[in-house]
């Protein structure tokens, strides 16, 4: 008789190649009563002998383990978002601009679906399946790896010799599971979902996994990262993902000219509404991984990839009152309510009007029949009037006098077409300003969400974001649905958040034209809130990716003697105003201060994003791919085409040993 643990590992190898088989394949070779039989006895033999449970065992697919938050995870490499294009000459734009800076003839480009979905990053260690990472900001995204395990064409364990890679892809639900779950919601009503994108995002943060399970989210695998694989081709790389046991869409093609992509986009848009998932365009890669390492990144996209995007779909409705919404920073924007109308799988009732100079161009009324769209197929907008429905007691929209909220004159700025309300005491401002501050690429307080920031200055127990930090829990426990035990949690994250970076503080203060990535920038080359006050406008032109329009927003914000007083209470509560400092005291001053920094190959001392977090934490500027540009290559094993391309450069390299020496970190 065979023992307990031959019998668990006989029992994980079928289950998982059934899995398999069905899943992937769409071939399987027993019935589904068979396969449930066979999980009955595994789950049976691990109930008896559970320190004998195998990690890719299929029944560890659905757990109970997540807490209530999920823990944040950097990259190991940024997940860059791509440019759009729309059109066919922009596509043979594209293709000259690569041409006419590699000037390399024998190109390649593999062009993919792409799906609308949310994107995912997989790490797999000796071929586990050990974390699931959600794209997030981009730079860091929140672990979600137990629901990641509920999702059956992602494999626990990978087929084949690759063993330690990243793998990352797209999260979708096919229409006819999304409405399955929408029947189901109808059935018990429930509020039924608005549209499979969100949904996905949705259920990726849900606490229970078995519900996540429940839900049959779907994968297909784009993209590998791997030490141990020497494929310079992407295109190669999709065959390996596929033959590793992942799902890889069929709809792929390598072409050789614009021409060739055009005509495959047209054909795909054409089968578009054919398909069992949404999609929104083709992606467009360099095939070439040495030829995209050569021609880099932006901060935010890469310059060897595009998105070739379909046109919007369109409908016609009623618009029925022209409203105004307030922005964070006091803006005053047209929004159209319309009559409810189904556009690119959602209903719409709402659209944005842009600004009153469009609004005015366009001559959109209140009663008017308007054709919308969806920008992106994301963004409902009013692209024209039916000018043959309008009726003659319509008339021409008259510009707003006074802000919708707090009836104060609105102000114009004669370098923008906007219109603002420039009370700063004005409660659309104020809740706006204060949900973007406890936001959670922001200072992340938990439980701060709309209606409790509403209730706080509705209460008038808050007029900025530095009130925060003077609330108790009796104070917010009076509030409408908010009970001891909550009033508790938000004044605890409030606390916590007063260490968070200073990066996520410049961020969170809401200044116009300071993203995430700028305030990184700021914040590692200045140091301080103080620092950034008193810097000269030269000083802060040298910093890199900060300009006139930036500096001149900094400078401006900082002088207003109210923003001042909000930092002032920041100051005086313990919010961190300043950069890390090291033991002394002192300002962190690093070798690599200012410098850009690649890491590849192994390492056996740090893992990717720890020693990432290491080279931001002393200044320096982590980026995925070597240029000219780098100034220090630090190579483990298998370090590959990146290290070649930094020696053929001239670059300074280091091994591990060597760089950790350099940090005085040995």
């Amino acid at each position: 008789m065979p023992s307990p643990a031959e019998r668990m590992r006989k029992l994980v190898d079928e289950l998982n190649e059934h899995d398999y088989r069905y899943r992937i394949l769409a071939a399987p070779t027993i019935s589904d009563q068979a396969f449930d039989e066979m999980m009955k006895e595994l789950e049976s033999v691990e109930a008896e002998h559970p320190d004998l449970v195998i990690p890719d065992s299929p029944s560890l697919r659905v757990g109970s383990d997540l807490t209530k938050s999920f823990d944040t995870i950097v990259h190991q490499a940024p997940m860059l978002s791509l440019d759009n294009t729309y059109s066919p000459e922009e596509v043979e734009e594209f293709d000259k601009r690569i041409r006419r800076d590699l000037k390399d003839e024998s190109i390649a480009y593999s062009v993919e679906l792409k799906i609308d979905g949310v994107a995912l990053s997989l790490i797999y260690k000796d071929g586990l399946l050990v974390r699931g990472v959600t794209r997030g900001d981009g730079i860091q995204g929140e672990d979600i790896t137990p629901n990641v395990r509920t999702i059956r064409s992602i494999p626990i364990r990978l087929r084949g010799d690759l063993r330690n890679c990243e793998v990352r892809g797209e999260v979708y639900f096919e229409h006819d599971t999304f409405a399955a779950i929408n029947a189901e919601r109808e059935k018990n009503d429930e509020p039924l979902f608005a549209n499979p994108r969100n949904s996905v995002a949705g259920t990726l943060k849900l606490q229970n996994p078995k519900l996540v399970a429940s839900r049959n989210l779907s994968y297909f695998a784009y993209s590998l990262a791997s030490p141990e694989i020497d494929l310079d081709s992407h295109f190669d790389r999709l065959q390996l993902l596929s033959d590793s046991g992942f799902v890889v869409n069929a709809e792929r093609d390598r072409f050789k000219t614009s021409d060739e992509i055009i005509a495959f986009g047209d054909r795909i848009e054409k089968r578009r509404n054919d398909l069992p998932y949404d999609i929104d365009g083709v992606v467009v890669k360099l095939d070439s991984y040495r030829l995209q390492d050569e021609l880099g990144a932006t901060s935010k996209a890469p310059r060897w990839a595009i998105a070739y995007k379909f046109s919007a779909e369109q409908a016609e409705t009623t618009l029925e009152q022209i409203g105004l919404q307030v922005g964070r920073t006091g803006t005053v924007t047209p929004v159209a309510h319309l009559t409810p109308v189904l556009v690119a799988g959602t209903t719409v009732s709402r659209a944005t009007l842009h600004n009153f100079e469009e609004l005015a161009r366009k001559d959109i009324r209140e009663g008017d029949r308007v054709i919308i769209e969806k920008g992106g197929d994301i963004i409902p907008k009013v692209v024209s009037v039916v000018e043959a429905s309008r009726s003659k007691s319509t008339k021409p929209y008259e510009l707003p006098t006074n802000c919708p909220v707090c009836g104060s004159t609105l102000v114009s700025d004669k370098s923008e077409v906007a219109i603002r309300c420039a009370t700063v005491s004005c409660p659309a401002q104020m809740k706006g300003n204060i949900r973007h501050f406890a936001g959670r690429t922001a200072m992340d307080i938990e439980g701060l969400g709309s209606a409790l920031v509403d209730q706080l200055v509705g209460a008038e127990l808050v007029a900025d974001v530095g009130d925060l930090y003077s609330l108790d829990v009796d104070q917010i426990a009076s509030l409408e649905r908010m009970g001891t035990r909550s009033a508790e949690n938000v004044v605890t994250a409030i606390a916590q958040s007063k260490t968070q970076p200073l990066s996520r503080l410049l961020f969170a203060l809401g200044i116009r034209h300071i993203g995430a990535t700028v305030a990184r920038s700021l914040a590692s080359a200045v140091g301080s809130v103080d620092a950034l006050k008193s810097a000269t406008e030269e000083e802060l032109l040298e910093i890199d990716e900060i300009g006139p329009i930036i500096v001149q927003s900094l400078k401006d914000h900082l002088a207003n003697e109210q923003n001042w007083a909000v930092i002032g209470k920041l100051r005086a509560a313990g919010v961190k105003l300043e950069a890390d400092v090291d033991a002394t005291g002192s300002e962190v001053e690093s070798p690599i201060s200012g410098k850009t920094i690649v890491v590849t190959g192994t390492l056996e001392r740090w893992g990717r994003s720890e020693i990432q977090d290491l080279i931001r934490g002393q200044g320096g500027k982590p980026t995925s791919s070597v240029s000219k540009k780098t100034d220090l290559v630090v190579a483990g094993e298998a370090a590959g085409s990146k290290r070649t391309k930094a020696e053929s450069l001239g670059i300074k390299i280091l091994d591990e040993a060597a760089f950790a020496e350099l940090i005085n970190d040995a």
